[in-house]
């Protein structure tokens, strides 16, 4: 879940202001660097979990304590946070699948994963192409956390369960280098893959998805989400992108990796 938020906090500054070169720096004080609607959700689907919350009832909570956040809601979630009682849009936005990472941590069983991934977006995102982007992320977290799959398996097993077709880096870069914006699970999940595949370090793939521009703090937070099973977080990351977060933040932040680490130690 961290990479997640990591990801997030990274992307932000070059999702709509600045284009970014090889070497850029990672955390920028604020304005520049700030969480958005991505940690925002993803610290609700934690929640929701770790404190036996319904999933809808976490999201529009967490969503209207900060109605806010840097890069704003979409339109379609905005409706859905400003309702009383919400009704799921048939949306195929990638906020179902930047969301879920917590999933892929917190169940240790398949189906649960695939279960709790179509729960946890389908209170907002009633449509295939949403529920598909969030097992997807939800079950490769669990696959590289748990049956250590290889990168190379990780591309078959991605077209043979979930049907994505991972474009070359190459491609991916020439679309964004032409100002290129997609918000749409179905590019944005592969996109986001392909990334964590051709990267060496957690560092590199977060670097790696924001240099492929467009839609960043997502498309970062989704890679950040999955190489965070494969490769270690840097400690210094971790301390960085925490001093960004909010007091209730931080409680489920540290709630989330102290459950984690009991079931690393049993």
């Amino acid at each position: 879940m961290l990479g997640a938020i990591i990801g997030d906090i990274v992307g932000s500054r070059f999702e709509f202001d600045e284009t970014p070169d090889a070497n850029f720096t990672l955390f920028m004080d604020k304005p520049q660097c700030e969480y958005t609607d991505d940690t925002v959700l993803t610290i609700a689907v934690a929640d929701a979990i770790l404190n036996h919350r319904e999933y809808q009832d976490a999201i529009h909570d967490w969503g209207n304590r900060y109605r806010y956040p840097k890069g704003s809601y979409g339109h379609l979630f905005s409706e859905w946070l400003m309702t009383d009682e919400p009704k799921p849009h048939k949306s195929w936005g990638n906020g179902a699948a930047m969301r879920v990472s917590a999933i892929g941590w917190l169940f240790d069983d398949y189906h649960d994963v695939m279960r709790e991934a179509k729960n946890s977006a389908i209170c907002s995102h009633l449509h295939s192409e949403a529920i598909r982007g969030a097992q997807c992320v939800a079950t490769l977290i669990y696959w590289l956390r748990t049956c250590r799959i290889t990168k190379e398996e990780v591309e078959n097993a991605v077209k043979h369960n979930f049907g994505y077709e991972i474009p070359a880096y190459r491609d991916i870069m020439k679309i964004g280098l032409e100002g290129h914006f997609d918000s749409s699970c179905q590019e944005t999940v592969p996109w986001a893959i392909r990334c964590f595949l051709d990267s060496s370090s957690f560092e590199d793939a977060i670097r790696k998805a924001v240099m492929v521009r467009g839609d960043t703090d997502t498309k970062t937070a989704i890679c950040g989400s999955i190489a965070e099973a494969f490769y270690e977080i840097p400690e210094t990351f971790y301390e960085k992108a925490c001093a960004y977060l909010e007091p209730d933040m931080l409680d489920v932040v540290q709630q989330f990796a102290l459950e984690v680490q009991c079931g690393i130690d049993q």
